[in-house]
């Protein structure tokens, strides 16, 4: 469904400050996966994330999305394929809009449909049932600015406008960083569900090693531009916290601070 081929990125190259930022990563996800990627700052975790959805462009290497080369396609065509989430709740959906208003507009993304068919009474209830799933009253609230939202049902809202359509892929940037321990629970169990209804394939960053332990098939591990450890589903089930940390430190053949931000 998703493969990364020799994925190289270099930024400022040329210049004191060239960075290195991805080095030659090969990554695929079967149809159905689901990675949870961790990672120290600077690892390359949201580079990676910028060269699937098409935000930024690889130097070397490609990029394809259920057998089709997307390497140079521009980011707003790979939204068809694409659902995105990011940390920041106020970055997915458009405050002064109305919940059914920012519901339709994700909901073009699959079709050529204009506001008012997206605004029509079957379109309302199709909302009204997909909102029902968040468990947050917000079916009732069709009319409601989603700038007035709260940060957890702002980043509940955008999880579903993300998803709904049924993307090919979904990338969920870090989606519960931001949001208090109360709402971040809540959304990564809404992650949990709306994820195994629809079977969709999803890489997940974040910085919770726990949370990457507990969501997901597979797991890798980024440092330096590089996945310099991989778990599949049978390896992952028997990860723990302390043995992340461990194969950290084992390859980078390095001692390791006994603080764990060393690694998130």
């Amino acid at each position: 469904m998703l493969a990364l081929n020799q994925i190289f990125k270099v930024f400022n190259e040329g210049t004191p400050d060239e960075k290195v930022a991805l080095d030659h990563v090969n990554l695929h996800l079967n149809k159905g996966d689901f990675v949870t990627v961790i990672g120290s700052n600077g690892a390359g975790k949201s580079t990676l994330m910028n060269i699937i959805s098409g935000k930024l462009i690889t130097d070397i290497g490609s990029v394809s999305i259920d057998g089709k080369d997307v390497t140079h396609v521009k980011e707003h065509k790979r939204a068809r394929l694409i659902g995105r989430v990011f940390q920041d709740p106020m970055a997915g959906t458009a405050p002064k809009m109305t919940i059914e208003e920012n519901l339709a507009i994700a909901y073009s993304r699959v079709g050529a449909r204009g506001l008012r068919s997206g605004l029509s009474k079957k379109r309302r209830d199709f909302f009204r049932e997909k909102l029902e799933m968040l468990h947050l009253g917000l079916e009732n609230r069709l009319q409601a600015k989603a700038g007035l939202l709260s940060g957890g049902e702002r980043q509940a809202l955008s999880l579903l406008m993300a998803t709904f359509t049924e993307p090919k892929i979904l990338l969920l940037d870090e989606h519960t960083a931001a949001l208090d321990p109360s709402r971040a629970e809540l959304v990564t169990q809404l992650t949990k569900e709306i994820v195994n209804e629809y079977q969709l394939t999803t890489l997940m960053v974040t910085h919770n090693m726990q949370q990457a332990l507990d969501l997901g098939n597979r797991l890798i591990m980024m440092d330096k531009g590089q996945i310099i450890f991989e778990a599949n589903e049978e390896e992952k089930q028997d990860l723990t916290i302390e043995r992340l940390l461990s194969e950290f430190q084992r390859i980078r053949g390095e001692k390791m601070n006994s603080d764990r931000a060393v690694l998130i």
